[in-house]
């Protein structure tokens, strides 16, 4: 299962979307000539817009000319990410190729800066604010505006448009109703001594953006708060001290094999299983924990250095567009731009149906918050 991190929010404030419901030719050589344009009078790897360089039509033909485009860590089953790359694919005759499916956000750094000058160079990066924040700090991002930008709350996207939030999700609680005949509603429930070995979360939170929103979550419902996240390990340590905290991953093969009962991950995620699970029999449930409605966004960036810069600013219109926004809602995660959408009529109401509903909007915690946050969990985690 992808490891990443996530940008860290809970309900209280302010508003935004959730609250509504193959091998090519490598070497600096070939980076530049896979970079040219037909477009003479501009540079597509710093471009800024579209208009700049002649408009959509301009683009499209110039990704097209590449053919290729970079992505990395987007396994097919995280929030539809499968049905978007191969519709565009298909739909602007472009071959993706994804490096590191079960990767993470800092690996996806890592590439940018060790592929840097290779035609293996991601072209762009789907990451958590935290890494957005440290990567834009290093200058590994190209600014670039999508047609939709300003549509984009101010709070959820860079000033220069080196990164904007695209989906995101809540923490949930999914857990196996075959096995289990007492339902969990909150934090609180999974004290109950019928969870004893079941309860895992999607990875170690000091590198998983899940994992580590789940404790960030279990401390907003254990007296904590954004600038305090050590409720959140006591409650895991007790959990696991009780027994009903378990270190194996959750994922589909945990769950599906009956170790894992109980997840605690984003909740389009935990949704995902439930049709996966339901062929064996397992009926697979998801909550939103009443006691704490933690969220978060990721990010999408354009890599500095792309050997693609045409196809990645192409691929980043087409995640904004109608088609790529209610693409995440087919992958029951929320769009960013879920709000303009309602708005404008042009959200699929079908996939929006399935989102679980969430009372109350949600609120950030600062840059500052998180990155203590970060700090303190690498401490204190070891002692669970």
């Amino acid at each position: 299962m992808r490891t990443r991190s996530g940008a860290f929010f809970a309900t209280g404030v302010a508003g935004t979307a959730l609250a509504a419901v193959a091998a090519v030719a490598s070497g600096p050589a070939a980076v530049a000539a896979r970079a040219n344009t037909e477009h003479t009078s501009c540079n597509w790897a710093t471009v800024t817009s579209a208009a700049a360089c002649g408009g959509t039509k301009a683009l499209v033909a110039a990704a097209e000319k590449e053919g290729v485009l970079n992505t990395i860590t987007l396994p097919d089953n995280w929030a539809n990410y499968g049905t978007l790359i191969s519709e565009f694919g298909a739909k602007y005759h472009i071959k993706v190729n994804d490096a590191i499916p079960d990767g993470s956000s800092q690996d996806e750094l890592n590439a940018v800066i060790h592929e840097k000058g290779s035609s293996k160079e991601p072209d762009v990066l789907d990451v958590g604010p935290a890494f957005a924040l440290e990567g834009a700090s290093q200058g590994l991002f190209a600014p670039y505006k999508v047609l939709e930008y300003g549509e984009i709350p101010a709070s959820e996207k860079a000033p220069n448009a080196a990164w904007y939030y695209d989906y995101g999700g809540y923490i949930s609680i999914g857990y196996n109703a075959t096995d289990l005949k007492v339902a969990p509603s909150s934090f609180a429930s999974l004290a109950n001594p019928a969870y004893k070995g079941s309860i895992a979360l999607n990875g170690n939170p000091t590198q998983a953006g899940a994992a580590f929103a789940a404790v960030y979550a279990a401390s907003l419902a254990n007296g904590g708060s954004f600038s305090d996240i050590a409720p959140g390990v006591s409650y895991f340590k007790k959990l696991a001290q009780d027994g009903n905290f378990i270190t194996a991953q959750s994922d589909a093969t945990t769950i599906g094999s009956g170790q894992v009962k109980v997840s605690i991950d984003w909740d389009y995620l935990n949704a995902a299983y439930a049709s996966q699970l339901k062929a064996k029999g397992i009926d697979w449930k998801v909550v939103i924990p009443s006691d704490a409605h933690y969220a978060a966004y990721y990010v999408q960036a354009i890599s500095k250095y792309a050997p693609d810069p045409a196809a990645a600013r192409l691929w980043e219109e087409f995640l904004y567009s109608n088609e790529g926004q209610n693409g995440w809602l087919g992958g029951f995660a929320r769009p960013v731009l879920l709000n303009h959408m309602v708005a404008a009529g042009t959200v699929n109401k079908a996939e929006l149906a399935k989102i679980p509903s969430v009372a109350g909007t949600p609120s950030f915690p600062s840059e500052a918050q998180q990155k203590a946050a970060s700090a303190a969990l690498l401490k204190l985690w070891p002692s669970v």
